[in-house]
């Protein structure tokens, strides 16, 4: 196993690795695999419309279903998520069919999560960052984890002693949670400081008045 397009080898041919299935089969409970809006450039050809416009989230806004129920607000979070894991891979995800539109998001495949626990990529955030919304009950956990006696660090760290592998992640990853969850707070404060906590955070399913139409227009 070494494959330059991963950027990992074996040692001295072999990786260590988990995998984990919980779902049911396919027919006992069908699900879609769904392109993520913001997926990434897998080449050196040319780059996502994304990567390249800042008012991106505007044309998602125009696309059913993240123009009429909760879907956009699910990507954020997963997007939050993400970023929080290092994981730049989020190419898919799924959704179980009988739930429709307002489904929750399934996060399959996390395996490049927890890579670099020294780089942070902030390219993760774009669905946060362009659209600039966020379910209330998303920023208030957030800002919960990032209170001293509740660090998501110590959470993390905690609950993973429960696991046979412990300690699972090294002090460093650990570290890694809080300094992104403060960044992730930060591009939220940039929103609402931008266009008003109204406009940024939402109650339930329901979207704001969309802050990325706002930035479409000259001087505002």
């Amino acid at each position: 196993m070494c494959k330059t397009e991963y950027a990992v080898c074996g040692n001295p041919h072999l990786l260590e690795g988990s995998l984990s299935a919980f779902l049911p089969s396919l027919n006992l409970a069908p699900r879609l695999s769904i392109p993520n809006p913001w997926i990434r450039s897998y080449s050196f050809d040319g780059k996502e419309e994304w990567e390249v416009n800042p008012l991106y989230c505007n044309t998602v806004r125009e696309i059913y279903p993240y123009s009429n129920s909760n879907r956009l607000l699910n990507i954020v979070d997963m997007a939050i998520f993400d970023f929080l894991t290092g994981n730049m891979d989020r190419h898919h995800y799924e959704m179980f069919t009988k739930f429709g539109d307002d489904g929750f998001l399934l996060h399959l495949d996390n395996a490049r999560g927890f890579g670099r626990h020294s780089h942070d990529e902030i390219s993760i955030l774009a669905p946060l960052s362009q659209c600039c919304v966020i379910k209330r009950a998303t920023l208030q956990r957030l800002r919960l984890l990032a209170q001293p006696e509740y660090r998501l660090s110590d959470v993390m760290r905690e609950s993973l002693l429960q696991d046979p592998l412990a300690p699972v992640l090294t002090e460093p990853h650990l570290l890694a949670l809080d300094r992104r969850l403060q960044l992730v707070l930060d591009a939220v404060g940039k929103c609402i400081e931008a266009f008003g906590e109204a406009t940024v955070v939402a109650d339930g399913s329901v979207q704001p008045q969309s802050a990325a139409v706002h930035r479409a227009q000259p001087g505002t």
